[in-house]
């Protein structure tokens, strides 16, 4: 018969391993910006809003719109589309959702001030809001928009209260009022993030009273967090420590391909561009990356399943358009482009350039995974297809101001869809450049293509999903044809769990605590 002491110690071990199982510890791989839900549109931010705050539709691990905040919607008219919001619903400081609040959420939208990158995009189509009861609320759109379900799981809800705030006021939490599955405890910019369960949730209870949220953005520290125990998950597991971390018996790993594409944009707008030259170093009286031939042969020197292979360790799937071919919008049409120095070298020559020309390849190397080592890996097929190259790689913080600006002229790049389907990438990257309709905003190439725009709109305007996806597709064909851009691979998204903890692996690459599961 065991002893008082004995028991005692077991209850106290028991409870230990009680709170421990309660709590999660998740290492994230990119730094969060801000937890104001409207002020930055990335996806590291996007995800931590999601544990605070709701979305009308949210999306499955597949991407699939699903119900959120609203539990139904539909078009009643051409331009008009209604939302059902669901009843019962309360905010963490208690006070009710209704229409009110999604009002004052998209109404806020374009008046964050400073925003490095706005959510405009989703809420520019919609002319009047109409609250119909509090409980119905319809958007009406100057023209047939059948996006405007997608767009919604953009756009987190807060409460009308809320929506008053500032940036900094939910960076401190005073305004980080939420419907979501957490309430906000602290965050401490560049280190962590806490959180403590929300147990009114309409989602139901999540298993873990308390989730904190590590900003771990150097790979082996996030690794050997995970090794000791520091955290229980974490996300963007490095390609290179995959194999080894399969052999231990107390890790399990997810994956998972992403809608992220890596690609690379030309500068296929100005005459003279700034970052190509001749070998020598002397100006050339003409940009080379206006010619589609240039452009092409660019492409054709690449060897993408070389690149999947070497530097991404098999953790990514070559790409030929611009989402991977289970989602929305993808061509049946469009293949990987095969390696070919030989036949690049004949279009540089036909193009005029039988001796190459020297350019620089500008990339991040702190964003994607294993962003510069690409860039480098490109840089020696594009030598050997007879073009001298270099290779400026810097942190995305440097980086992408300067793309916005156009200071570069050959640059790498990746685009996660955010809608699931094909029109964000191509309204997004080769759209003709339209600051006021939202079109080519990150078209840091500026190309532009009369065809592809026509295309592209007659789909954001057409309701029919086989309609609107035969536009989508023959815009994608006419844009890869013309060497837009250059498509590179979709990423596989990694994460490793310890102690028999599961996730299920997302296409949009975001990590959310209250979707691991522990060991029963």
């Amino acid at each position: 018969m065991p002893s008082i002491r004995s028991f005692a110690a077991a209850l106290v071990a028991s409870a230990a391993f009680s709170a421990q199982a309660a709590n999660l510890v998740i290492g994230l791989s990119a730094d969060v910006t801000s937890i104001d839900p409207h002020y930055h549109n990335l996806t590291p931010n996007n995800a931590v809003a999601l544990h605070l705050f709701d979305t009308l539709v949210l999306r499955s691990e597949k991407s699939q719109p699903m119900p959120g905040l609203a539990t139904e919607w539909k078009p009643v008219e051409p331009t008009v589309w209604e939302f059902k919001l669901r009843r019962g619903v309360k905010f963490s400081d208690g006070s009710d959702f209704t229409a009110a609040d999604v009002v004052a959420s998209i109404e806020r939208v374009p008046k964050v001030p400073n925003s490095p990158s706005p959510f405009t995009a989703y809420t520019k189509q919609i002319r009047k809001i109409e609250v119909v009861d509090p409980y119905t609320i319809r958007f009406h759109t100057a023209q047939p928009y059948p996006l405007m379900p997608t767009d919604m799981t953009q756009i987190v809800i807060v409460s009308k209260e809320a929506a008053k705030g500032t940036t900094e006021e939910f960076n401190n939490g005073k305004a980080a009022i939420g419907t979501g599955p957490y309430k906000l405890v602290r965050y401490a910019k560049g280190d962590r993030i806490e959180l403590v369960r929300n147990d009114g949730w309409w989602g139901g209870k999540s298993p873990w009273e308390k989730v904190t949220l590590r900003l771990l953005t150097n790979d082996a520290s996030r690794v050997a967090a995970l090794l000791s125990g520091d955290v229980q998950a974490i996300e963007n597991v490095p390609t290179a420590d995959v194999a080894k971390l399969k052999t231990d018996k107390r890790l399990t790993i997810f994956r998972q391909v992403s809608d992220r594409l890596m690609y690379v944009h030309m500068d296929s707008d100005r005459a003279v561009t700034p970052f190509v030259t001749a070998k020598d170093g002397k100006a050339l009286d003409r940009n080379p990356l206006k010619d589609p031939n240039v452009r092409r042969a660019l492409s054709m020197a690449i060897n993408r399943p070389l690149i999947v292979e070497r530097v991404m360790e098999n953790e990514a799937v070559p790409a030929g358009q611009f989402v991977p071919d289970f989602l929305f919008g993808a061509s049946k049409n469009l293949k990987v482009e095969k390696a070919d120095p030989e036949g690049a070298k004949a279009l540089l020559a036909k193009a005029g350039y039988p001796d190459g020309f020297a350019l620089t390849l500008h990339a991040t190397n702190n964003r994607y995974v294993n962003d510069a080592k690409i860039a480098q890996a490109i840089a020696q097929m594009w030598t050997r297809a007879g073009l001298k190259t270099e290779v400026v790689a810097m942190p995305s913080a440097t980086f992408f101001p300067q793309a916005t600006d156009l200071k570069f002229s050959v640059l790498q790049a990746g685009w996660s869809t955010g809608t699931g389907e094909s029109s964000s990438s191509l309204k997004a990257l080769v759209m003709t450049y339209n600051r006021d309709k939202g079109f080519g905003t990150a078209n840091r190439g500026r190309y532009s293509n009369t065809k592809v725009d026509a295309l592209t709109e007659d789909a954001l305007m057409t309701v029919d999903d086989v309609k609107r996806e035969a536009y989508l597709q023959r815009a994608a064909e006419i844009a890869i044809g013309d060497t837009a851009l250059i498509p590179l691979h979709f990423q596989v998204s990694l994460w490793a769990t310890r102690d028999g903890i599961a996730y299920v692996p997302r296409v949009d690459e975001q990590t959310l605590a209250h979707k691991f599961v522990p060991k029963k």
